[in-house]
């Protein structure tokens, strides 16, 4: 007897605990619930986001595993256009959903997230999900479609700014090219000037020997002629030499007389005539000599 007592004595015992546990997990469930529509009273009638999250904040504190603390705040940081913040909650609250209604909404609110994000390839897979848990929903057909054709014109720009980066790249390459080509030409033209300008002074040098006579091409066929060949006037003094030879000398060229001196002809019948006096002069005295008398001679200079 005293055994079915303390049997059911535990069982009472136990089912009080439960009845208080069951107690305990209902009020916290109410009072996150009021915590979610405090944040959600703030935020659409005074705007009050900062309040709001606050409110959301508690609740989720309050009960964890429940979904829609974290739904409502996630649609409170897209509201604000806090997109990294929103899909943070989205993400957490798909994962805790119990129904697929609340993994519909929140795969299709994240897809939203990602759409304003540009980042489609995300939405889709969003979109996608959301779609699997309620197939039905034309929007959330309709926003799948939308972001494939958004995914396809952003693929179709980076294509094109690919092309225009190359295009870009390549006439910067031939801008320096051409550049590179130019300098290289300046240079080469700047050393061609250099060189004309070495080139002159020389130039000129030999223009004032040219005006002079004295090129150095001619002085060498000059030195050469003085060395080894005989001169044209030389050759011509020669030739005329041979010609005068086995002609009478009547005929050969005599010299010009200058003026106030001369001829050796005339010098020649001037000492044959002085001879000829000196030698009668000596016959006088040789022949007063023989008479035995002196005789003084006059000199005539």
């Amino acid at each position: 007897m005293k055994h079915y007592l303390i049997l059911i004595f535990c069982l009472h015992v136990g089912f009080l605990f439960s009845q208080e546990e069951e107690e305990d997990r209902e009020q916290t469930i109410a009072e996150a619930n009021q915590f979610v529509a405090t944040g959600n009273k703030v935020l659409t009638k005074d705007g009050n986001f900062p309040k709001a999250e606050g409110e959301y904040r508690k609740a989720i504190a309050k009960n964890p595993v429940d979904p829609t603390a974290k739904y409502n705040l996630a649609n409170a940081y897209y509201t604000s256009e806090k997109y990294d913040e929103a899909t943070q909650r989205y993400t957490e609250a798909t994962k805790i959903a119990t129904t697929k209604a609340e993994k519909h909404k929140a795969f299709h609110n994240q897809g939203n997230t990602h759409m304003e994000q540009k980042k489609y390839k995300e939405a889709i897979e969003a979109y996608k999900n959301a779609l699997r848990n309620n197939p039905k929903d034309n929007e959330t057909r309709y926003n799948l479609a939308l972001a494939k054709k958004m995914l396809e014109e952003q693929e179709k720009q980076n294509d094109q700014n690919k092309d225009d980066q190359g295009d870009q790249d390549q006439d910067k390459d031939q801008n320096q090219d051409n550049k590179d080509q130019k300098e290289g030409d300046d240079k080469e033209k700047k050393k061609g000037d250099e060189g004309d300008k070495e080139q002159d002074p020389k130039d000129g040098d030999q223009e004032d020997k040219g005006d002079q006579g004295e090129d150095p091409k001619d002085e060498g066929d000059k030195e050469k002629d003085d060395q080894g060949q005989p001169k044209d006037d030389e050759g011509d003094k020669e030739q005329d030499q041979k010609e005068g030879e086995g002609k009478p000398q009547d005929q050969q060229s005599q010299p010009q007389q200058v003026q106030g001196q001369l001829s050796p002809q005339q010098v020649k019948s001037l000492l044959e005539a002085m001879n000829n006096e000196e030698k009668k002069v000596q016959d006088k005295i040789n022949a007063k000599k023989a008479q035995g008398s002196k005789v003084k001679t006059d000199k005539d200079w």
